[in-house]
């Protein structure tokens, strides 16, 4: 019997032991995460990001004054410190989107083929190389002078930044080389791309439209650069409606769109329509307003820019837009439209006339809100909208109806208007800053990466909002 017992408790013992070891186990969270997988969750966060309206991340729909605050008004008075608006956007950025894209590419690169080929392996790692140049062009925009050749290298904890106009250049060879290495003729993502479906004819129609935007954001630095680009890209580039590059959210949490998550499943009150924008659509009798705002008392009244607006006396953010499954968008075919509207009256060989890529411009950004050809066609015929009877110069024409058209797009819009100086936008009376140029450093790198900050920040000309980064020269 007592041996019995003995075997029995020697038994127990070594069940015992097993337990233990798997309690050091993460049965919860995955060994490996299959490239896809990463490719999905950072494209998802990058979308998000740019979609966004939460002012811990993206204040750019109150810089360019579409919306404006009610009880809290730091953001649309320029307190980009506050809630440490640049260390959210650089984190998103370098952690969320560029490091997921990164270890995507490698697993990828490193997972047997199985049934997929070789030229499927290479359209996937060359759209992960598009959306990687998408995000540093979005920081060296936002920034000027970013981490670059030592971002993404675990051996180096304090980056130091490179040059963004080097940067810049190098981007757009990064983004021809990937160009190159997309064959419509066979898959890519499938199901894990949320924007185009693994379609690699509408990737290569959007690594070319990115391509014709960031030329043309350099054109006032490097007119001959730009140039080659941009004639090199027009070509082929979005066409239509058909080609947007976006992202149908879905109805139900946690896949709605982040404008939803922020306005309605909140249960906040935070924003009300600008009286900038609304005041320049009314005065232009624009087709776009109802699906841009609500109606107060049977008008659209915006609030005063950067001042405590009461919720219930203006104009709202339309219902539409704040629905679940809205979609967001990354880039559109009005952009590119404008774009090559822009790129006619610097000159540049792309065909057509600068009037008649402004007119495609503005009725694909009337039909894609929901508005008709008719709409369009009307509004076109106003004088003080048709191109040949507008005022002001291309810029003023241009910079004017794409910020209407962008709306929704807060960045592209800050960008174009920073690039072409209209709308005339005019900061508020108690800004506690000047309209913001770029965001200044995010507070962690000054006190992680100090030196390298300061190296930065002298060769920039000072991280301050109003310093001019290197292609603002204007």
């Amino acid at each position: 019997m007592k041996k019995i017992l003995i075997m029995l408790s020697f038994f127990v013992l070594i069940v015992s032991c097993g337990k233990l070891e798997d309690l050091n186990k993460n049965i919860k969270d995955p060994a490996s995460v299959p490239g896809e997988t990463l490719f999905t969750n950072a494209q998802r966060r990058v979308m998000n990001q740019m979609v966004s309206s939460n002012v811990n991340v993206n204040i750019f729909r109150l810089i360019t004054q579409y919306w404006t605050e009610t009880t809290y008004t730091d953001e649309s008075n320029y307190d980009l410190t506050t809630r440490t608006i640049p260390d959210g956007v650089w984190d998103l950025f370098y952690i969320n989107a560029l490091k997921n894209f990164n270890e995507s590419s490698k697993v990828i690169t490193a997972t047997p083929l199985g049934t997929s080929s070789q030229e499927v392996q290479a359209n996937k790692l060359a759209i992960i190389e598009v959306m990687e140049v998408y995000c540093y062009d979005v920081l060296v925009e936002t920034f000027g002078n970013i981490p670059y050749s030592e971002a993404l290298d675990i051996n180096k904890p304090l980056p130091k930044y490179d040059d963004g106009l080097t940067v810049f250049k190098d981007l757009l060879v990064r983004l021809d080389a990937a160009i190159a290495k997309l064959n419509s003729g066979f898959g890519s993502f499938e199901g894990a791309d949320n924007m185009y479906g693994g379609d690699v004819a509408l990737w290569t129609k959007f690594a070319n439209s990115l391509k014709l935007r960031m030329a043309l954001v350099l054109a006032d630095k490097d007119g001959a650069t730009a140039k080659a680009a941009v004639e090199a890209a027009a070509p082929k580039v979005f066409t239509s409606n058909a080609d947007n590059a976006k992202i149908v959210y879905q109805s139900a949490m946690p896949n709605t769109n982040p404008i939803y998550v922020d306005l309605i499943a909140s249960g906040r009150h935070d924003f009300v329509a600008a009286s900038t924008i609304v005041d320049t659509m009314n005065s232009l009798n624009d087709p776009r307003l109802p699906f841009y705002f609500t109606q107060k008392s049977g008008a659209y009244i915006g609030g005063v820019n950067g001042a405590s607006n009461d919720f219930l006396a203006y104009s709202h953010v339309a219902d539409l837009i704040q629905t679940p499954a809205f979609p967001g968008t990354l880039f559109d075919y009005a952009e590119v439209e404008f774009l090559l509207a822009e790129a006619v009256e610097r000159g540049y060989t792309v065909g057509g006339t600068a009037a008649g890529h402004y007119n495609n411009a503005v009725t694909a950004s009337i039909e894609d809100w929901g508005g008709t050809a008719l709409d369009a066609t009307g509004y076109l015929a106003n004088l003080r909208v048709a191109y040949a009877t507008a005022a002001g110069t291309w810029q003023e024409k241009i910079g004017i109806q794409s910020w209407i058209a962008y709306y929704n797009r807060g960045f592209e819009a800050w960008t174009q208007f920073r690039k072409l100086d209209f709308p005339l936008l005019v900061a508020p009376p108690d800004a506690l800053s000047p309209l913001p140029l770029r965001f200044t450093y995010p507070i962690e790198e000054q006190t992680l990466n100090g030196d390298n900050w300061k190296a930065a920040s002298t060769a920039i000309g000072g991280d301050a909002v109003d310093t001019k980064l290197f292609w603002d020269k204007n």
